[in-house]
């Protein structure tokens, strides 16, 4: 699919490292007029660019909005496929189910859709999350492995992972990663993972990655039900961060370690997930449908199963619970 007149302007500027570029070298390296190019400078302006214009010299961006907006997307993205195409909503009642209806009507994986706001956020087991606008990353992440529907959890792996990374990255905070889909920092989440499965009996069809990040949040932004459980990156650094940025870093280290999973396999994930995990090594207790084990946490299987000894030295697999520290 053929990137849109904007979206590669936005690379080619992008690529140019601070250099101005010309009006006719972006026409030539676009494929259009340069009437069309100045059209899609001025749209860029619009939408909170700054971008300076010399003449004999050409363009080149001085700064972008703080939007999480397809531009700001896109502008200095470094992802072959993910987040190349991306559904943008200033307020949407849920982007996990906008990217399942796009999924089911054939957008290609790496499709991304972000909201500003979500007015029917959820999260794991049909939990309520709140996603207020302007303050947080909401967006759901489009994917399709060729693998069988087994091996789907593993992407909730992939993915805190790549959310942890990139976590570091832009804030310079190291944070935790508690199993199955919850990234914390000093023992607060600040970022839920919902992975969801497409599939017929033998093969995924698309994987349904939606994620929440408390970004900008303020102590008074959470509701009293989750205020001492919740944190965001703001509160933990002590100033605002790109949202954009936030999004191209995940996006990056996303593609990275779905790359070397298809290649080499889930081991190499999983030991980047081990050094992350909170829990791993230390007496948790877990909460599942049919009841409840407590014991030591010792790893996670190739598969992604959590692996819990007990007392009396059993090794319990646990696919789905919830996890207290004992």
């Amino acid at each position: 699919m053929r990137a849109s007149i904007r979206q590669q302007l936005i690379e080619a500027l992008s690529g140019a490292g601070g250099e101005f570029l010309s009006g006719q070298a972006l026409a030539e390296i676009i494929g259009c007029s340069r009437t069309a190019i100045w059209k899609h400078i001025e749209e860029l302006r619009k939408d909170g660019f700054v971008l300076e214009a010399v003449r004999n010299k050409g363009y080149r961006i001085v700064s972008t909005p703080e939007d999480i907006t397809e531009n700001d997307i896109l502008y200095g993205l470094e992802t072959d496929r993910f987040g190349r195409n991306v559904h943008y909503y200033e307020s949407l009642g849920s982007t996990q189910k906008e990217a399942h209806q796009l999924a089911y009507d054939g957008a290609p994986e790496g499709t991304l859709v972000v909201a500003e706001e979500q007015t029917s956020g959820r999260g794991r087991l049909g939990r309520e999350w709140h996603s207020l606008s302007g303050k947080g990353i909401w967006m759901s992440l489009i994917v399709r492995p060729d693998l069988p529907p087994q091996q789907a959890p593993q992407f909730t792996l992939i993915t805190a992972v790549a959310v942890a990374r990139a976590i570091e990255e832009i804030t310079g905070i190291t944070p935790e990663i508690k199993w199955p889909n919850d990234v914390l920092i000093n023992g607060k989440k600040v970022v839920g993972i919902l992975t969801e499965l497409q599939a017929e009996s033998d093969k995924i069809s698309s994987l349904i990655i939606g994620i929440g990040m408390n970004a900008n949040h303020g102590p008074e932004d959470f509701p009293p039900n989750v205020a001492h459980t919740a944190t965001s990156l703001f509160i933990e650094k002590g100033e605002k961060i790109s949202r954009a940025a936030l999004i191209q870093s995940f996006l990056k280290y996303f593609e990275r370690y779905y790359s070397i999973y298809i290649t080499e396999g889930f081991k190499p994930v999983r030991i980047l997930w081990e050094s992350y995990a909170i829990s791993i090594g230390k007496r948790i207790k877990a909460t599942t449908v049919t009841g409840v084990i407590t014991g030591r946490a010792i790893g996670i299987t190739d598969e992604g199963i959590l692996k819990i000894e007990d007392d009396e030295g059993i090794i319990h697999n646990i696919y789905s619970a919830d996890i207290q520290q004992t």
